[in-house]
């Protein structure tokens, strides 16, 4: 199996670091080391745990059109996205479901970098060259350049190390670095809901910096389940999962990511792909919606599960669930019918044929630490 599935550049590390690999979107990836799920969670919260994300798509837009062409197909503002500073963004369909989430970053020069995720990120490429390949020079760095994470309340002093200049980032931060004689992109930003940072490095330099990291006091190697369960505690979106082609930002409770000037009452409203579909929805209201979920019992209750009333009528399902290491307890997300989304209204989870009781509860579950100054 593993022979037919791509490699990071990290791969030989991982094993050599003792990983179980697991198939990821394509990739042969590490879902967690000796050290196990639980403690690799706890590590990354407590010091700092580093993340091969490598099979992350990262693409370059250049020209002097290239902002105002991205803008066409995300309802973010991309053209007033100061140099040196990333946004969180999605791309829409012409029903305003979500094609994936992304970042995109400022360089300067007329230069956009995005970071895509792994299983979209061929498609992705081809939205953009179909819809803006004649406005903007398009440059995927799928082969050239490698990407990590580091992420925790030690990642700064541990990066401060090789690099001062980043002590003095702050939240969505981005700027060329050199880290080891390597030029590399550096992000103050994650998807643990912890202070951190991630790094694009070129792939002949990954190996190198990555046992230039892992070699720091603080910092562990840490797989895909803890990245998993540290998001869901932060209550961040995995594509696929919690939204997809189907799913409008209304209805996966993403309105904060519609830039000002985008919405319907905006400078520069509407013009992204289904902006329609999400203006009449944030008017009138949607049918279901992404909430936080906690179960009343310690019964961990899974992606997939049906969601009841008391009525035992079914009123939603769960879209991510767990357990929470940091929490102490079972955590979800799902999509509700509006009438019973409210903050703790008791529902049922259906768990291998018995009810499990939950209770609508806000996110993030675990309060966020990202560095703003």
């Amino acid at each position: 199996m593993s022979e037919t599935l791509l490699k990071t550049p990290l791969h030989a590390l991982h094993l050599e670091l003792g990983a179980r690999m697991v198939p990821f979107a394509g990739y042969d990836m590490p879902v967690q080391y000796p050290l196990g799920v639980l403690k690799e969670h706890l590590h990354t919260r407590d010091q700092a745990g580093l993340f091969d994300v490598s099979h992350m798509g990262q693409i370059v837009l250049r020209g002097s059109e290239a902002a105002k062409a991205l803008e066409s197909l995300v309802p973010v503002d991309i053209i007033d996205l100061p140099v040196g500073m990333q946004r969180y963004a999605m791309f829409t369909n012409e029903q305003g479901g979500i094609l994936d989430d992304l970042m995109v970053a400022n360089l300067g020069d007329d230069t956009l970098f995005l970071v895509v995720n792994a299983a979209c990120k061929d498609q992705d490429l081809a939205h953009l060259q179909q819809h803006i390949g004649d406005r903007c020079e398009i440059q995927p760095l799928f082969a050239e350049r490698a990407l990590l994470a580091l992420q925790g309340p030690a990642a700064v002093k541990v990066l401060e190390r090789l690099a001062p200049e980043v002590v003095g980032m702050t939240f969505m931060q981005f700027r060329p670095l050199t880290l080891l004689g390597e030029d590399c992109f550096v992000s103050r930003s994650g998807y643990t809901g912890e202070d951190g940072y991630e790094i694009s490095v070129p792939v002949a330099a990954a190996e190198g910096l990555a046992r230039r990291l892992l070699a720091e006091p603080e910092v562990q190697p840490i797989g895909l389940g803890a990245r998993d369960s540290l998001r869901l505690e932060a209550g961040l979106c995995l594509y696929g999962h919690d939204m997809d082609t189907t799913t409008t930002p209304v209805e996966a409770s993403l309105l904060w990511a519609i830039s000002k000037v985008r919405r319907a009452d905006g400078a520069r409203p509407g013009g992204f792909p289904g902006a329609d579909t999400v203006f009449a929805q944030q008017q009138r209201g949607v049918p279901r919606r992404r909430v936080g979920l906690l179960p009343q019992e310690r019964t961990p209750v899974r992606e997939g599960a049906e969601i009841v009333d008391s009525a035992g009528k079914t009123v939603g399902r769960v879209c991510s669930g767990g357990f929470g290491p940091t929490l102490g307890a079972p955590l979800a997300m799902g999509y509700i019918e509006v009438e019973h989304a409210a903050l703790d209204t008791a529902l049922f989870a259906l768990v291998r044929g018995k009810q499990v009781a939950l209770k609508v509860s806000k996110m993030p579950f675990v309060a966020q630490r990202y560095y703003r100054g």
